[in-house]
């Protein structure tokens, strides 16, 4: 899927919301504005700037307006990963760690809430992740931990 696959699939959830609006379809709204996320954080990293990536941040903390961690606790790992994911993108392209930092604290509560499910088999993955934001943020602080 290219960049113009991209923009087009964030502008039909965009225009999906004017329908599915968070009164009248909570969860529908959650997971759109989810898909929102998706389209943006893919077609972000496809580019250079950040304003992409930005707005999937956005689209994800909206999402998660609805899907709660006791409401839908695996869609809300999931939208908490992929924020997570974002920051971290977002993260290694700026500078500083707050939002490496912040991606790490996202990441690690929807591990939390994958190994509760019992969902054993992405530990390695969840794992690999954190150890690759921890080395950027230890790099960023001049190799101090």
């Amino acid at each position: 899927m290219g960049t113009v696959r991209l923009g087009e699939a964030a502008a039909a959830y965009r225009n999906a919301l004017r329908e599915r609006t968070r009164k009248r379809v909570p969860l529908d709204w959650a997971r759109t504005q989810h898909n929102l996320g998706n389209a943006l954080q893919t077609l972000g990293t496809r580019e250079s700037g950040t304003e992409r990536l930005g707005e999937a941040v956005t689209a994800y903390q909206a999402a998660l307006q609805e899907r709660t961690r006791a409401q839908v606790p695996l869609q809300w790992a999931t939208t908490q990963n992929n924020l997570g994911n974002t920051l971290g993108i977002l993260g290694a392209r700026g500078a500083g760690t707050n939002r490496l930092e912040a991606a790490r604290a996202y990441i690690e509560q929807a591990w939390q809430v994958v190994k509760d499910a019992g969902m054993d088999q992405h530990d390695e993955d969840f794992r690999h992740r954190l150890e690759a934001i921890d080395q950027l943020i230890k790099v960023r602080r001049g190799g101090k931990s």
